[in-house]
């Protein structure tokens, strides 16, 4: 690995980029991290529909995937994670073939598998809210994993793109980003990784300690510094 850049550094060539200061941290207005407290009021099927919806828009059109989202909110009983696993095999096909909704057949079989995993995360530790509440940000890179390891495609940006919609405080590795790593050779391992993902996280964790900021808006301004601002 090589020497890491400031991120002071990494902010001023954002601004010049994005014309000044003020520019710059108008794109932070969106980054709305939730703290513990108010991240632990969402109800867990709150928080299975948003991972359902990431997972129909991976790959594909955010917005078309927008407009069909209560026609899937009415078909998995607003997301309830026990109502949703009472569905048969036959019911998540009919759903899955439902011009109504998106034809994918693993996508829709997620949904199940991952109510799943809320249930079973949920019975370890209170709610799935909790427990994406007050993991540690020092350590992101490990809740992605154990959401790849336990749920259905979740891998990716994937995961990660989840946790930011629902307020948790989370970089992306967006194309810019793995770009950016590469090149100034932050990075030893491949990005999907276990020693990679350790990699990228220290490299975070070390600009968040110098400038106080959320892992959200160090992705953001890091993306703003290089590349085509792939937030």
């Amino acid at each position: 690995m090589s020497q890491q850049e400031s991120f002071s550094a990494i902010y001023q060539r954002a601004s010049d980029r994005k014309g000044g200061d003020e520019g710059l941290e108008s794109l932070m207005a969106s980054n709305a991290n939730l703290s513990l407290d108010e991240m632990g009021q969402y109800k867990d099927a709150q928080l299975l529909s948003e991972m359902s919806k990431k997972v129909f828009q991976s790959g594909f059109v955010w917005r078309i995937v927008e407009n069909k989202w209560p026609a899937y909110e009415k078909a998995f009983f607003g997301f309830e994670p026990m109502k949703v696993l009472m569905l048969s095999p036959e019911q998540l096909h009919e759903r899955a073939s439902d011009p109504e909704l998106i034809r994918h057949m693993k996508k829709t079989m997620a949904i199940y598998d991952n109510a799943l995993m809320t249930q079973d995360i949920a019975r370890e530790h209170g709610s799935l809210a909790e427990f994406i509440a007050s993991w540690p940000s020092e350590d992101i890179t490990g809740l992605w994993a154990l959401l790849k390891r336990r749920g259905q495609r979740l891998g990716g940006n994937t995961g990660p793109y989840f946790l930011r919609a629902m307020g948790k405080d989370t970089f992306l590795l967006t194309g810019d980003i793995q770009g950016y790593m590469t090149a100034n050779k932050l990075v030893d391992y491949g990005f999907s990784s276990k020693s990679g993902l350790k990699q990228v996280q220290q490299v975070f964790n070390n600009w968040q300690q110098e400038s106080g900021r959320s892992l959200a808006d160090i992705s953001r301004i890091l993306a703003c510094s290089v590349g085509d601002n792939r937030l």
